[in-house]
């Protein structure tokens, strides 16, 4: 049988977590949720996918033994915002292989201003080695370099990025999980506190702690309150330049085309997008990459299709207004893909979405990701289990 999303789940998404609530608290508390909003129990759950920074020194078995769950599949990844993605691809094969019924996949942590900022400095080798030992505090550097060079490139302007964020912030004014829900003026955009030129404030993915989750099953699990959600094509690319490239695209540039084919529908066709938004930048480069911008003008789309809102992109509010919890950022966009696509996104809910598209992007080496993934998601009208 397909494979399809049969629900989700969040907690969390707080800048200050209460005492006592930690990476694994969170986690248990978004894997239940997902559970009961999917009509499962989590006895029924047989399989775990698993992103987060925050659970060492455990790993993806140790959250298995301390939730009580017995699974027959079982994944952890590490590949940063990038993981959910990944996962979700893993998930959906190993549901229709038949190795579990049901699985959850899920990201989250809970690392505070101090447990990112070593995450950041141990990344891995290549930013420990070199790069930390210039003075590297994090990526806002590494991306003020490739924003500037996007900018030169593409003719975008601080203002051009300024649309962008300013609508996501309106799209958050609906979702009661984003942590920056007060709407945003161009001027105070455009005044905020400069980070690191040109990245001010609002440019920079604010750190939270939270987890995102989905529940992978089949059409006849889904409970009677949802649509499934059917997945009609995922693709990844890991490491496609060596690092080698001009830092302007992704390598979701390699296999857009395969993605669309796959899915057997156009970019124009997508309702909605839920993009991988650490920088502003980033955004306008996986759009492009996915072919989502005609004649790749980034400027014009960025003004026109995002900032007016008329081309829905990150109705959550995105990390940039939602916030990024660490693991659970590359599963952020698939959870509100999945609620706009069943009709349960609230005051945010784009009217009759059906089709949306998810990204992900993450592991930094020296500039940028090298980890990326796309997913094409869809309303399964007409399944078993559809009202």
């Amino acid at each position: 049988m397909n494979a399809v999303i049969i629900g989700s789940g969040e907690s969390g998404y707080t800048r200050k977590p209460e005492p006592g609530q930690n990476a694994h608290t969170f986690l248990r508390d978004a894997i239940l949720m997902a559970v009961r909003d999917a009509g499962l129990k989590l006895s029924d759950i047989d399989g775990l996918a698993v992103s987060s920074f925050g659970i060492e020194p455990d790993k993806a078995i140790d959250l298995t033994w301390r939730l009580g769950m017995t699974l027959t599949w079982l994944l952890q990844d590490t590949n940063g915002g990038g993981g959910g993605v990944a996962m979700l691809g893993h998930a959906v094969r190993g549901v229709e292989a038949g190795a579990a019924k049901a699985i959850v996949v899920i990201g989250g942590d809970a690392l505070g201003l101090q447990g990112f900022a070593k995450l950041t400095a141990n990344y891995n080798r290549a930013i420990r080695d070199h790069v930390s030992p210039l003075g590297h505090s994090g990526p806002n550097s590494l991306f003020s370099m490739l924003t500037q060079r996007q900018m030169q490139a593409f003719g975008i302007t601080k203002k051009d990025y300024g649309h962008m964020v300013i609508a996501q912030r309106a799209w958050a004014a609906g979702n009661p999980n984003a942590v920056y829900r007060t709407p945003l003026t161009m001027e105070e955009y455009l005044g905020a506190a400069m980070v690191c030129d040109p990245l001010g404030r609002y440019d920079c993915v604010p750190p939270v702690a939270g987890a995102s989750a989905i529940v992978v099953s089949t059409a006849d699990r889904c409970p009677a309150h949802h649509v499934p959600v059917r997945v009609r094509a995922v693709k990844n690319s890991f490491n496609f330049d060596n690092q080698e490239g001009d830092g302007l695209k992704t390598g979701l540039s390699k296999v857009a085309d395969d993605l669309w084919s796959t899915a057997g529908v156009q970019p124009e066709d997508v309702d909605l997008a839920a993009i991988y938004d650490d920088y502003p930048a980033m955004v306008l480069a996986q759009l492009n990459d996915l072919k989502l911008i005609p004649g790749s003008d980034l400027a014009r789309f960025a003004r026109e299709e995002i900032g007016t809102r008329r081309f829905p992109v990150n109705t959550s509010g995105g990390l940039l207004s939602a916030g990024q919890a660490g693991g659970a950022g590359g599963m952020n966009g698939t959870v509100e893909a999945v609620r706009q696509l069943q009709h349960v996104a609230g005051d945010r809910q784009v009217k009759n979405a059906r089709l949306a598209v998810v990204s992900g992007y993450g592991m930094v080496l020296y500039r940028f990701g090298a980890s990326t993934g796309a997913a094409v998601l869809e309303r399964a009208e007409g399944s078993p289990a559809s009202p």
